[in-house]
């Protein structure tokens, strides 16, 4: 029998009926460890109590009002992430890609509210990915998304990561910003040095442009740190969430210094889901959690044990595996084989992961995964590469 879903996603051959911590057990009763997280997502594992109890109160008092009034817990929401980060006001969203366009919109907006409407072009970068509205599709420049959708939306720029000589080409008196991953996740976890990030501020400050930081995939503890950007200690304009910061529920938010929101004025922009009290009750449900110091601290214990034995596992399969990138719990193995045919062994082992673009398997284990469990999968995911290295042996492909 056909399904009536939209075709448009490559499913695997997997259903799941209910998880737990890192783990997903599927409707036949066969248990996965789930290194995917939903693509980053489950910040916090499948489950997690605090978590569930904070919906489950919220689900029985009220779920949505719209923003035509105060919501309390998005008050609050605001209020810790302007305290942990940069910036002063916060719009929340239901998606990446919604913050994203938050973040394009606004960036236009202050320049045409500074008396200079003529600057309006983004400086984005090759192998980005910023979500997949038609704007954003435009933003991350890729030819497979942008495929067949007619023109790309106008007022996007794109060079080469750490291409000074091309950002600096690209910058017009039309430019209004740049905007990057800080890690770019979909493009195969490759890291922006810091020293690149420090000269794109430079760059900004100099020419009253906004740096837009794109940390949908990076941000909520993800690399150890509440946001990617403390790595290099450059702070954005504006910075657009999503992912982990619902934990599984749909949540997104664009944080901005008073600066750079100074045009979003009443009427300006709008949401008719963003914000609601289900998803402002869980993510301060998360934020109680993330925030902790000694939780952060902790990610970053376990993102070093497991780039310890990933190293090992590079080492032992050089004909598969040929780096290691990544920081905190945001790794990727980068392959010498299509890295769905890897995805896929791991899967036969029992551990789900995602595929990215440059032949890289992204390792995304929720920030909650515990020493056994990182142990484990990567014995599960050794043992599927031995199993690959034997076939490639053979002269056989790896999905044959």
């Amino acid at each position: 029998m056909s399904s009536a879903l939209l075709p448009v996603f490559a499913r695997t051959d997997l259903a799941f009926e209910h998880g737990e911590g890192a783990w997903l057990t599927t409707v036949t009763g066969e248990r996965y460890l789930d290194f995917g997280a939903g693509i980053a997502v489950n910040a916090l594992g499948h489950c997690h109590p605090h978590l569930v109890e904070a919906l489950r109160e919220q689900a029985g008092k009220l779920w949505h009002t719209s923003n035509l009034y105060k919501i309390p817990d998005g008050e609050r929401l605001a209020t810790r992430l302007v305290a942990a980060s940069f910036g002063d006001t916060v719009f929340f969203t239901n998606s990446g890609a919604e913050a994203n366009e938050a973040a394009i919109k606004m960036a236009r907006k202050y320049h045409s509210y500074s008396g200079h409407p003529e600057r309006w072009r983004i400086v984005a970068f090759n192998g980005a990915f910023h979500g997949r509205t038609l704007a954003t599709i435009s933003a991350g420049g890729n030819p497979k998304h942008l495929d067949g959708f007619g023109p790309e939306v106008p007022g996007f720029d794109h060079v080469a990561p750490g291409d000074e000589q091309a950002l600096l080409a690209a910058i017009t008196p039309e430019t209004a910003a740049i905007i990057i991953e800080p890690v770019q996740g979909e493009g195969g976890i490759r890291e922006v040095p810091a020293a690149f990030l420090r000269r794109l501020r430079e760059i900004c400050d100099e020419r009253d442009l906004l740096l837009i930081y794109d940390e949908v995939q990076t941000g909520i503890g993800r690399t150890g740190h509440a946001f990617a950007y403390e790595l290099s200690g450059v702070a954005p304009d504006i910075m657009a969430l999503a992912k982990g910061l619902g934990g599984g529920f749909p949540v997104g938010a664009c944080v901005a210094t008073a600066k750079a929101a100074s045009g979003m004025t009443a009427g300006s922009h709008g949401t008719t889901f963003g914000g609601n009290p289900l998803a402002m009750a869980v993510g301060n449900a998360v934020l109680d959690v993330v925030l902790e110091p000694a939780f952060l601290k902790e990610v970053r214990r376990k993102g070093l044990v497991l780039k310890q034995k990933l190293g090992a596992l590079v080492d032992r399969h050089p004909n598969i595996v040929e780096e290691l990138r990544g920081e905190g719990l945001m790794l990727g193995l980068k392959c010498l084989i299509p890295p769905g045919e890897v995805v896929s062994a791991f899967v036969d082992a029992h551990v789900l992961t995602v595929p990215a673009g440059d032949n890289v398997v992204r390792l995304l284990p929720p920030l909650i995964v515990s020493d056994d469990e990182m142990a484990l999968a990567v014995e599960r995911m050794d043992e599927a590469l031995d199993a690959l290295d034997k076939r490639l042996a053979q002269g056989l492909s790896a999905a044959e």
